[in-house]
């Protein structure tokens, strides 16, 4: 186990370096409830049907400020160890929508008795539209503005993997692995280029007693050009229906997080970013809203357990 961690970790460093640097996909502080958004091998460790949704409304305040939307279905394909998941995601910054549809695939194997192995795979489909008369121009008659980009397709493919068992995780993922152009000017002039994203990401699970549990987790973002972004997490689940969490994005954010298990299959949660730069004199904060539906079937019994992860 030791040996794989090692591996994983030194695979990490390897791809920081040849990574180009954008920052352009999507944020999220409650990405642990469905690791999928970030690396496509989460839907191998799922053993029941998993409908997630999700809305992050970010600099709440400020003009043209991100907006995402996030809808996910995860199953697994038969008992064979290979899942399955389709992903869409609505993400809007200022005159700039993205549409992606992603299709995920993953396969497990055991390493041992507590220890499991799953690889993931991501092929994307991805729609640009930017309204130009969002924009306030310098010379609003400039010929570039005159005409909108609509439904500009981009494909991209991801990877993933994640050694988990049901206290521990720890993945490392390229949800984007094709740096892109967003937007070329007759192939002369690039303005945006969609740039890799790599992932690290670990957490544990303590049992504090019978009736609470306590995860720290951490999620570490690379791409070259720019500081490594560093999420740390702490939720303490309370008689498996109640969390409370705080995290903190390194010089970035404070957040915190709250959770409520309505029953074995429905869970809601809401969590809010207050910012720690000098951006928070701009906007109120971030919010962020989910809701995740598990569905049990053949591979899973029913249990009473909620997953904290």
């Amino acid at each position: 186990m030791k040996s794989i961690i090692k591996i994983l970790f030194s695979a990490y460093l390897f791809l920081l370096t040849n990574l180009l640097f954008a920052q352009q996909d999507p944020q999220y502080t409650q990405y642990m409830y469905n690791h999928a958004v970030i690396n496509p091998a989460y839907v191998g460790t799922v053993d029941y049907l998993t409908i997630y949704g999700q809305y992050r409304s970010q600099w709440v305040g400020l003009e043209g400020a991100p907006k995402t939307s996030n809808f996910s279905l995860n199953s697994p394909l038969g008992s064979n160890g290979l899942s399955g998941g389709i992903n869409f995601v609505n993400d809007r910054i200022g005159a700039m929508e993205e549409n992606t549809i992603s299709l995920d695939f993953g396969y497990t194997i055991a390493l041992d008795y507590q220890y499991n192995l799953a690889f993931g795979i991501k092929g994307q489909a991805n729609f640009l539209n930017v309204d130009y008369t969002k924009l306030k121009a310098f010379k609003p008659e400039d010929p570039l503005l005159q005409s909108n980009i609509n439904n500009k397709f981009r494909p991209n493919v991801g990877v993933g993997i994640m050694v988990y068992s049901d206290r521990a995780y720890i993945g490392i993922s390229a949800p984007t692995l094709l740096s892109t152009y967003v937007y070329d000017d007759n192939e002369e002039i690039t303005t945006v280029r969609k740039k890799t994203h790599l992932y690290l990401t670990g957490g544990y699970i303590f049992d504090v007693s019978d009736e609470v549990r306590v995860k720290p987790a951490v999620l570490i973002k690379g791409v070259q050009g720019s500081p490594l972004q560093v999420d740390l997490t702490a939720n303490v689940l309370f008689f498996n229906r109640f969390t409370l969490g705080a995290a903190y994005r390194w010089d970035a954010a404070i957040s915190g997080l709250v959770g409520f298990q309505i029953n074995n299959n429905l869970m809601i949660g809401y969590s809010y970013d207050a910012d720690t730069t000098s951006l928070r004199k701009t906007n109120s904060g971030s919010h962020e809203v989910f809701m995740r539906y598990q569905l049990f079937n053949n591979r899973a019994q029913k249990v009473t357990t909620t997953r904290f992860y």
